[in-house]
């Protein structure tokens, strides 16, 4: 603990650090900021009493959509749309760069292709936010008893979608912005701001259940030591690592012997991180949900809700493919054994028993396949299986697997981040050193 408050001294002690660090924080603000600023023409204690009174109007995918905006759903806020359409632009941006041949090419092309499918993901998550934004808004309208918009009609629903979408776009911005100038990655942060921000009512409305009877002492001990274990397997399911050895032939310059050292290729378990965890939520909730938000009172909605419900066998089979697919589809656009063979070659590296180039690229390619696949596996249990073990009641329910490896990868890859600024900069970082062995030849 003495260590972990040295750390956080350290960061505010580098100027350059102290700066991102504060910024990030004032983007949080921001963004929480924006998450309590209401639609205008919203009647908020109407909406209040109907999602008191509904429970089931928050029930199942509703629940998860807005566990992912921070709340901004149920308060019908400028932020209700949140950082999804973001997020399913970059996903369909990316798929389209694996089969598109123009997109394949910009992919190719460097600073400018890059900012050029940036800018079409721009657009594509403003088209992605006004659909979403129109179906929130008719759901609004559908509440009648009581009465949640004060003024319905096509006024009301042109000024809701304009400013709900121009809040999506605010939030990609500000995204955008933590990723450049800040700390980590913005979409994640954003997202494990929302699910944190949760966390102190959370508590409250468990210890209420509790009191009240609502909630056994059996319940609470199983959802304390059931957060516990999860928490511990998805920590050394993200930092699990396979080694390849590597050997670096030496070299005489004048008098001097260079290289001849042995070191390894760390390649993670879960190269991909939390990202495929995101994606697989957005994908699964988001077509669903804004069906089901265009036509709330019918027949076809209350179906939807109902099979894929978070404890129900379609929603988690079509979530756990979708982890795994991206899993296996994120890994292979971070990560290129093609590259690491040819940076090993130019280097004078080489992986023993193994030639240089071709070779060593598809052996690279062996592993990381053998690998990913049960890291995806793990992933997945570790999504779904909270589901049926933690107590749905309160607190259990909105941190179960998701939201707990949303936490646990966004929080872990940030402090990697921090701890990579501070050892650059000769400080003592948050995690424990890890030592290179080598020998000389």
């Amino acid at each position: 603990m003495k260590r972990i408050f040295e750390s956080i001294e350290n960061v505010f002690k580098v100027p350059d650090l102290r700066k991102k660090l504060l910024f990030t924080l004032f983007i949080f603000f921001i963004y929480r900021l924006g998450g309590h600023i209401p639609i205008p023409g919203i009647n908020l204690k109407a909406l209040q009493t109907f999602f008191a009174a509904q429970q089931a109007g928050m029930g199942g995918l509703f629940a998860l959509y807005d566990l992912f905006v921070g709340g901004a759903f149920r308060r019908a806020t400028i932020f209700a749309v949140g950082i999804m359409p973001y997020i399913s632009a970059s996903i369909i941006l990316q798929l389209l760069g694996a089969v598109v041949p123009y997109f394949q090419r910009l992919q190719k092309e460097g600073e400018e292709g890059r900012r050029k499918i940036t800018q079409y993901t721009r657009y594509g998550t403003l088209i992605i936010s006004a659909l979403q934004a129109w179906g929130i808004v008719v759901y609004l309208e559908s509440i009648k008893n009581p009465p949640v918009v004060v003024n319905p009609g096509f006024g009301f629903r042109i000024l809701a979608v304009l400013t709900l979408t121009a809040g999506g776009a605010l939030i990609m911005w500000l995204g955008e912005l933590i990723t450049e100038k800040g700390i980590g990655n913005g979409m994640s942060l954003l997202i494990f701001i929302g699910i944190v921000a949760r966390l102190p009512d959370l508590i409250i409305q468990e210890f209420i259940l509790f009191k009240t009877g609502a909630s056994s002492i059996w319940d609470e001990l199983i959802l304390i030591v059931g957060a516990l274990v999860f928490t511990v397997a998805g920590i050394l399911l993200t930092q699990g690592t396979r080694r390849i050895q590597v050997q670096y032939a030496s070299r005489v310059v004048g008098r001097r012997v260079y290289g001849g050292q042995a070191t390894y290729l760390p390649l993670k378990i879960n190269i991909a991180g939390v990202i495929p965890i995101i994606f697989a939520q957005s994908i699964v909730t988001f077509i669903p949900s804004t069906l089901m938000a265009i036509a709330p009172q019918s027949t076809f909605a209350e179906t939807i809700n109902r099979v894929l419900s978070t404890t129900g066998f379609l929603y988690n089979f079509l979530y756990g493919i979708a982890i795994i697919f991206f899993c296996f589809f994120y890994t292979a656009i971070v990560f290129n054994p093609v590259d690491i063979a040819e940076n090993l070659q130019k280097y004078g590296g080489y992986i023993p028993g193994r030639s240089p180039g071709k070779k060593t690229a598809e052996f690279i390619d062996k592993v990381l396949t053998r690998i990913t696949l049960p890291g995806a596996i793990g992933l997945t249990l570790l999504a779904i299986v909270p589901e049926f073990i933690i107590p749905q009641k309160a607190f259990g329910y909105y941190f179960g697997g998701t939201s707990l490896l949303i936490i646990i990868g966004v929080a872990l890859d940030t402090l990697s981040q921090l701890e990579t600024q501070l050892v650059m900069r000769h400080y003592e970082g948050f995690l424990k050193k890890g030592h290179i062995r080598g020998r000389r030849g």
